[in-house]
């Protein structure tokens, strides 16, 4: 709770607020427009109803200051805007109550701004403090101010709280859900990877089994190590199998079918441009998973476009580019992680992917896998 009071009072804010809000470049121009009108507003009355001469630079300074600071940081925006009501009252002596005229317009958006973007112990503070700020700033002149003022900001501050929260906890259920389905993806990647693996075990027992006819006098020590390294080799396949079951869904049936590789890459798609380049298993297990998520994302969100596949070695490296033109209007459908899924393979052998949109209205996705040792 005091963590909380030392972050609102001393701590930087390292809460970006339109990074979090989603609000880009127009937002931000048209936040400093909007407070540079109102710096004008409150300068110049000052200007015309005070001094002409006197302090109108500071105010316009502090009010223009606070919507600058706003982007980098709301909570330093709301120290510089709360200090400011001080300021103006110790300089305006004409307007009544604590906030008149254009600071009116001035400093409600700001706790507006907190409440959008922290969490309720920071608000609580902040409402809080501004309170106790707000009662100084009313009894320099006339307490009966202070209720309404207070309770107004109060007002502002959950308001932009209740909307924030919703905001908050929108993405912490679209982070929950791309991590559920990040985990799905590996346990699927996991079950395709054990053919592969049970595949190069199973070789390696029935090497082990054929040693002593295939190596001529070969000592009774050897044909014991071989014996027992083909044990091993079984015993691993058994215990993949096992752990296959568990992340196997209860309704899933085992799937007996070789899992598929890089030559078959053109039963996707017919006229796609595929190296002749020697790869692993796994390689081309994931190059072959990473096209056929793209072309189903192709035909699901651009029916009727040109969709070009090209697989070629790079630096070392397999670049597989599954690129389409513009199509028809999305038919919708898929679980929407098809992406994610994509990231996972290729992440597996310290891969990259990009998937982006195209200047001609389509839609690439590249992906890059370390061949490693072949």
């Amino acid at each position: 709770m005091f963590r909380s009071l030392l972050q609102v009072v001393l701590l930087p804010d390292r809460t970006r607020a339109f990074a979090a809000t989603g609000v880009g470049r127009f937002g931000r121009v048209a936040l400093l427009v909007y407070g540079l009108v109102i710096a004008i507003g409150v300068s110049s009355d000052y200007v015309r109803h005070q001094n002409p001469d006197g302090w109108w630079p500071l105010l316009f300074a502090i009010t223009l200051g606070s919507y600058a600071l706003m982007p980098l940081s709301v909570l330093s925006a709301w120290r510089l805007a709360t200090a400011g009501l001080v300021v103006m009252r110790l300089l305006v002596y004409t307007e009544p109550g604590v906030l008149g005229g254009w600071q009116w317009w001035w400093y409600l958006p700001v706790p507006v701004a907190v409440g959008l973007l922290h969490s309720g112990r920071v608000v609580l503070w902040v409402g809080v403090l501004t309170s106790g700020v707000v009662y100084c700033v009313a009894a320099m002149r006339d307490l009966d101010y202070f209720p309404a003022t207070a309770g107004l900001v109060w007002l502002l501050l959950l308001l932009g709280y209740a909307f924030g929260a919703r905001g908050r906890a929108e993405k912490r259920f679209h982070a929950e859900r791309d991590a559920k389905a990040a985990l799905e993806e590996r346990a699927r990647i996991a079950r395709e990877m054990h053919d592969v693996v049970a595949h190069h075990m199973s070789l390696v027992a029935v090497r082990c089994e054929t040693a002593p006819y295939r190596i001529a006098d070969l000592p009774e020590a050897g044909r014991r190590e071989f014996a027992e390294l083909g044990d091993a080799a079984r015993a691993a396949i058994a215990d993949m199998q096992g752990l296959l079951g568990v992340l196997r869904a209860a309704d899933q049936r085992p799937d007996h079918a070789p899992q598929p590789g890089l030559a078959d890459i053109r039963g996707l798609a017919p006229d796609a441009d595929v190296v002749d380049v020697a790869v692993s298993p796994a390689v081309g297990l994931t190059a072959y998973r990473v096209v056929q998520e793209a072309l189903t994302n192709a035909a699901r969100h651009a029916p009727g476009s040109v969709v070009t596949v090209a697989v070629t070695e790079v630096g070392g490296e397999l670049e597989v580019l599954v690129r389409n033109t513009a199509g028809g209007p999305s038919t919708g459908g898929g679980s929407g992680h098809g992406l994610v899924g994509m990231e996972e393979r290729v992440a597996v052998h310290g891969g990259s992917l990009d998937a982006s949109s195209t200047p001609d209205g389509g839609f690439a996705v590249r992906a890059r896998i370390p061949l490693g040792d072949r």
